[in-house]
């Protein structure tokens, strides 16, 4: 066994209390730990006078200590300790609650580093329980002191005195033999991984930590390439099906009451192409928001039953899948095809009741959540698999749902448009239809670029909406607003040049809702994010779409949601921090109804010249969603079509965790990382001749439980 696998409960001072802490995000293991990225830093390095600090932001100030510290006794057993210290520009009161122990940690005379933010006072400046370090020239202290992602348990303090233990061991390890071939790592200028470990927990300066960083995302990309290659050589194998060879679907076209496109026309009939073989279709339908992806999974489905089989659809949540069996039972059930719901929110008697049906064959298709992957669950005939939303499913849990229904032909769907040289990358050993026309009849959504001083107008064209019968999305980029320990620069905000990209304060859902109330108390606001239960998501979601919410502050887990038609205002705050796909996913929200519908994209970006301008600038003239897709790479790298769909899970990456790439901005890594990934494969296929890639690879795809994802 490697150090790296030594229980986290061997560091000094981890008993079981912090271990599981530490259990609960995920973290087992010594690497696990060092795997545990800051989410930014404390800029400590960027030391100034106290005249010139300010009083909004935290600052970093070398003092002298003047006067003695002393304790004074308050109500309650409080104690405060204060002392004075001074700069040549002038003299700063410095207190700290309940930390008599530090009576004897600044000795007059002596010089600190002290970290915090610095008020003003008539008599000077006050900081209140700053951090601390004690400077002399002999030693250099951190420029950019690291600040970890937390739970309940766990304080950055304990996490920072973990991580060097844990380093330390690292730097002895065994498996701290570098997993990249030298000559892969010479040819991109990669550094070795130990100093990027090293450096992206203790950075020495910007730039050390741009190549940190890029390493380390480098390595996760060609871990996710070698991973997906490896099973789309699995999956190359052609597996068996039965056929479904029925594919004349006339009778259900003359229930539709509008015309399909011919990118619809074309993905069916690819669709029923394949299901009419032997071998095991496994296509994934690609399309913006309301390109009509559901009925072509229509399709698939009736021609399945049609052919004597039975169909299962997935969807990532219940409200999602509520709707999808209401709209198909009603379309279907005309043709006499039944189907079924099978969700949490069911009794125990209902459950028992549909998996009979599906069982027994009485039924044809069974809708549902996670729950059709339960032992359970047995089809009679099953036929078609079809996982919506596929990026909100883990490669494992389509597996299983697969697996239930041996020579079952697999149907995917994804609502975001992605380039085509990142789809051949990711999904290799998948067909894809793309749905690249909207449906006749969709009204095209005014889109607007503002900045904050549009606010007044802002707030009264949403009153308009509202008093004429429509409802008003408002996305937010934070659940919450920033806390006090927050890090003054985050990890998104270091280029790879080691530069520093400084945007404006983020726009909470939490904080932005209580504001809209005071605002508008004559309607109806509410929050949803990702964070929030799923039984309180789909009650909030169900309100909006039933009318009885007007105003829906939210995260971008709305991105992937139900159909309200009398949304007619999507307004995202902070615009420049989303990916242009994510707002056009967002975009695609509204104008689903008979309303004339708008965006606003509200961003302190947009009053300044620069790339953020002109990718927001991009979305006014631009609504082809494969087009936006495509620039988005280019401007902004594959970053967006990594990371997660809302706060809450992996968006294009079949359900692997990344800790890091999901901020590359460099679309040219992702490619070589691929490049490198096939090049590695075709001298061994299983990876034997590089093992610790090979384990590295094992890890990134294995679930909590164990299983491969």
């Amino acid at each position: 066994m490697s150090e790296l696998d030594i229980d986290v409960k061997k560091l000094y001072g981890v008993g079981a209390v912090r271990a599981a802490a530490y259990a609960k995000i995920g973290i087992r293991t010594v690497g696990d730990l060092i795997e545990h990225y800051p989410r930014g830093y404390e800029n400590r390095g960027d030391v100034r006078l106290l005249a010139d600090t300010s009083e909004d932001s935290k600052a970093s100030v070398l003092l002298t200590v003047a006067t003695q510290p002393k304790i004074a006794r308050l109500k309650k057993r409080m104690t405060l300790l204060k002392f004075r210290a001074y700069d040549e520009s002038g003299s700063c009161e410095i207190t700290y609650f309940n930390q008599d122990f530090l009576k004897n940690a600044f000795p007059i005379g002596a010089e600190f580093r002290f970290y915090g933010k610095v008020g003003r006072t008539k008599n000077g400046y006050t900081m209140s329980s700053p951090a601390y370090e004690l400077y002399s020239e002999e030693v250099i202290l951190p420029p950019l002191v690291p600040v970890y992602p937390l739970t309940e348990g766990l304080t950055g303090k304990q996490i920072s005195k973990d991580m060097k233990a844990a380093l330390s061991i690292a730097s002895y390890a065994e498996a701290d033999v570098d997993p990249l071939p030298d000559e892969i790592r010479i040819r991109h200028s990669l550094c070795v991984e130990s100093y990027a470990r090293r450096q992206i927990h203790a950075p020495d300066s910007f730039a050390a930590l741009a190549k940190a960083k890029k390493r380390l995302i480098f390595d996760e990309l060609l871990y996710f390439a070698l991973g997906v290659n490896m099973s789309g050589a699995k999956g190359s194998k052609k597996q068996s099906a039965l056929p479904c060879a029925d594919t004349d679907i006339s009778e259900l076209l003359a229930l539709l009451p509008y015309e399909l496109t011919g990118a619809q026309k074309r993905a069916i009939s690819e669709i029923g192409e394949d299901m009419s073989r032997e071998v095991a279709m496994n296509r994934m339908v690609v399309g913006d928001v309301g390109c009509g992806k559901t009925v072509v999974a229509a399709a698939a489905i009736y021609i399945a039953v049609k052919s004597g089989r039975q169909a299962a659809l997935m969807a990532p949540t219940e409200i999602l899948a509520t709707q999808h069996f209401y709209d198909l039972r009603e379309l279907l059930g005309k043709l006499g095809i039944r189907c079924e719901l099978l969700v949490g929110s069911l009794t125990a008697a209902q459950k028992r009741k549909v998996r009979e049906r599906i069982a027994s064959g009485e039924s044809d298709v069974l809708i549902g959540t996670q729950a059709l992957i339960s032992d359970e669950v047995e089809f009679a005939r099953a036929g078609l698999v079809v996982a919506d939303e596929q990026h909100r499913f883990g490669v494992g849990q389509r597996a299983i749902l697969a697996e239930k229904n041996k020579l079952s032909h697999m149907l995917v769907m994804s609502a975001t448009p992605i380039p085509r040289s990142l789809a051949l990358a990711m999904y290799g050993n998948l067909d894809v239809s793309r749905i690249d026309e909207m449906p006749k009849g969709r009204q095209r959504v005014d889109t607007y670029v503002v900045d904050e001083s549009y606010r007044a107008r802002l707030n009264g064209f949403i009153s308009k909406q509202v008093e004429s019968g429509g409802q008003v999305y408002i996305v937010c980029p934070a659940v919450e607003d920033r806390l006090e320990d927050e890090a003054d620069l985050l990890m998104d905000e270091i280029d790879a040049e080691g530069g520093v990209r400084t945007s404006p304060p983020l726009k909470s859902a939490v904080s932005y809702a209580a504001n809209l109330e005071d605002v508008f108390p004559q309607y109806r606001v509410a929050f949803l994010h990702g964070k929030m239960k799923g039984k309180e998501k789909d009650a909030i979601m169900g309100d909006f779409a039933a009318g009885k919410i007007q105003i829906l502050v939210s995260t971008t887990v709305i991105e992937v949601g139900v159909n309200v038609p009398a949304a007619s205002l999507m307004i995202v705050e902070n615009a420049e921090r989303f990916g242009l796909s994510q707002l056009h996913q967002l975009r695609g929200r509204v104008g689903r109804g008979n309303r004339k519908s708008y965006c606003v994209l509200v961003s302190e970006s947009a009053s300044t010249e620069g790339r953020a301008k002109e990718r927001l600038m991009t979305m006014k003239d631009c609504y082809d969603g494969f087009d936006i897709a495509e620039k988005d790479l280019l401007m902004r790298g594959p970053g967006d079509f990594l990371k997660g769909s809302g706060e809450e899970s992996v968006r294009q990456s079949g359900g692997v965790k990344f800790r890091l790439a999901e901020l590359c901005d460099d679309a040219e890594l992702l490619k070589i990382a691929f490049d490198e990934g096939k090049a590695l494969l075709a001298a061994s296929p299983d990876l034997s001749l590089y093992p610790a890639l090979a384990a590295r690879v094992k890890k990134m795809f294995t679930l909590e439980d164990g299983t491969i994802n």
